[in-house]
């Protein structure tokens, strides 16, 4: 099988143990979560969490497997699609990170190994606009964010959504995905903002 998921870092920095539980299923409100294949949602997310966390998880439960210092945990999120920890050198530092990979493709966990380690050399520290994004997603308290219900046109349903400040226009939901590059530095911690485009 040839994996077709798009592999993508949905938080910047190192994850505490309690952001790393969080993100765990960010998803969790999700309208439909337990219909269909899920897969599409939890494949291919990763983030970096710091040593603690990932000697703690390898210490939880006896992993699925292990292959030196990687591991998958016994639990599956949904279908085939379970956590997997990674310790990695990157430029003479060990680095540790958690993804989502469907075990059902035999190179997931070696591409994202490699995605990893892509992302994670560059020389100069830079977001994409797809990372702001999922950076946003991740660190929005659940009351805050959500997805468009009935009162959204139909092809918007399902889509997700965050609440802005609009000063005299109070507040309101808008979806994420159509958040300006205002928008976006606004929900973004102070030193996130300015990094440039990878």
């Amino acid at each position: 099988m040839t994996s077709t998921i798009l592999l993508r870092k949905v938080f910047q920095g190192v994850a505490k143990r309690s952001d790393m539980f969080r993100m765990f299923d960010r998803h969790r409100d999700r309208p439909n979560r337990f219909d269909g294949d899920q897969t599409g949602v939890y494949a291919g997310e990763w983030f970096e969490i710091d040593e603690t966390s990932y000697s703690y998880m390898l210490d939880i439960l006896p992993p699925l497997w292990m292959r030196g210092p990687i591991f998958a945990m016994r639990e599956f999120m949904t279908g085939s699609v379970t956590s997997v920890f990674y310790s990695i050198r990157i430029d003479g530092s060990l680095r540790h990170f958690h993804a989502y990979c469907d075990l059902s493709d035999l190179n997931s966990v070696e591409a994202m190994r490699a995605a990893i380690i892509t992302r994670e050399s560059r020389p100069v520290r830079a977001m994409s606009r797809e990372e702001r994004l999922e950076h946003i997603w991740s660190t929005t308290a659940d009351d805050y964010r959500g997805y468009a219900g009935d009162r959204w046109p139909k092809p918007m349903q399902g889509d997700r959504t965050v609440m802005l400040y609009g000063g005299k226009e109070g507040a309101f939901l808008k979806l994420l995905d159509t958040l300006t590059d205002h928008e976006i530095a606004a929900k973004l911690p102070v030193h996130l903002r300015h990094l440039p485009a990878p």
